[in-house]
Parts: structure tokens; C-alpha cells; sequence
């Protein structure tokens, strides 16, 4: 691992998901100096740290060890890092794949970053042969609800509404690999990557 290029890649990284210093070293349980020190150059993460890192930055752990995204990878990665806005006035969705300015219902929308979802929290995901049957055992009240599920993947983005008093069936087709999405009006947008078992890779 070049400590230089990693620290460098890591930065371009986190500025370009909007996150400061301080909000990266929370997600991944480091102070924020130990995430300045890497930035600079002088250290590298250690390497129990390098999944989680992977995680917040949707990307590969040999890219991090690399220091380096190559052109497929940087132009493929922009539904990565599609954000969401939710108007909680009125449930409308709106998604970009770049910083924007977002209004709905005369308010000013921001795009909340997705946390990792444990595992009481994560959707239930089950092959039933070529297709994931996603489910979840959520609360879906007036008061507590899924609004929306969305599966991306490296080039593409699926969308399903949801609404309170549903019940969460989706059936998706099996991708390589992707990352499921979904705001819960309670506890915000959380995530999980999922991929198919080998069997079908």
C-alpha cells in the first residue's frame, strides 16, 4: 500500500461524497486526526479498517490498497454515488448523481447520507432462481413506514415505492452485485450491498 496515493485517493473520495474529516472518522470509528494524518500522507489505515472504509466509499478494498481508480471504474461509479432527497411534506423522491440545489413544497431539500444498515435493521434477501425476493419485517404504520426501496447498481438504478399499511415485496433480477437503498421516515436512509452466491455469478 503507497501511503501517499492511498491517503490522496481517500480524500478525493470522501470530498467527493461531501463528507468532512470529522463525519468520516465517525462512520468508521477513528478520530479525525488519524483521517488527516492518512490524507497528508503520513500513515495508512489499518487494514481491520479497509471494509469499512470500502463500505462508506462504495467502492473495492483493491482500490483503496491501489490508491487508484481507473477510467471504467471512475466512469462507472456515478450511480454510486446517486443521492436521494425526500420531501417529507409530500413523500416526493428526487435523485441526482451530483451535488444540487433541491426544492420541493418551499423547502430547501438536502441529500442525507446513507448509513450501513446492521443487522436487525437489513432487508431480507432470498434467491428464489434468478430473481431476489427482498422483504422485511419493518414497521409499516402511518408513523413509521419504508417510503422507498431502490436497488443500484454500477450503471443503473430501480426504484420502488412504498407506502404505509403495504407489506414489502419486491422481486428483482439478479445482478452481479449492487446495493440496496431505502429511507425510513424514523431512522433516515440506510443501506446493505447484497450479491448473488456464487452459484449464479
Amino acid at each position: 500500500m503507497d501511503q501517499v496515493k492511498t491517503g490522496q485517493l481517500i480524500k478525493r473520495l470522501r470530498t467527493e461524497l461531501g463528507m468532512t474529516q470529522k463525519q468520516l472518522a465517525e462512520r468508521i470509528n477513528v478520530s479525525d486526526k488519524a483521517v488527516s494524518k492518512w490524507e497528508r500522507g503520513n500513515g495508512c489505515p489499518d487494514v481491520s479498517l479497509l471494509s469499512a472504509l470500502a463500505d462508506v466509499f462504495g467502492t473495492d478494498i483493491r482500490v483503496l490498497l491501489s490508491g487508484e481508480i481507473d477510467k471504467n471504474e471512475s466512469e462507472k461509479g456515478n450511480m454510486k454515488k446517486l443521492k436521494f432527497y425526500v420531501c417529507k411534506d409530500c413523500g416526493n423522491i428526487i435523485t441526482s448523481t451530483s451535488e444540487a440545489s433541491v426544492t420541493c413544497c418551499g423547502n430547501h431539500l438536502s441529500a442525507p447520507m446513507p448509513r450501513k444498515a446492521d443487522e436487525s435493521q437489513q432487508l431480507k434477501v432470498t434467491d428464489i432462481g434468478g430473481e431476489w425476493y427482498i422483504t422485511s419485517d419493518h414497521e409499516m404504520t402511518k408513523e413509521h413506514y419504508i417510503s422507498f426501496a431502490a436497488f443500484v447498481s454500477d450503471s443503473s438504478v430501480m426504484m420502488f415505492r412504498q407506502y404505509p399499511e403495504w407489506s414489502i415485496n419486491i422481486n428483482l433480477p439478479i445482478y452481479r452485485s449492487g446495493r440496496l437503498i431505502w429511507y425510513c421516515n424514523k431512522c433516515g436512509l440506510l443501506y446493505q450491498d447484497i450479491r448473488p452466491t456464487r452459484k449464479n455469478q
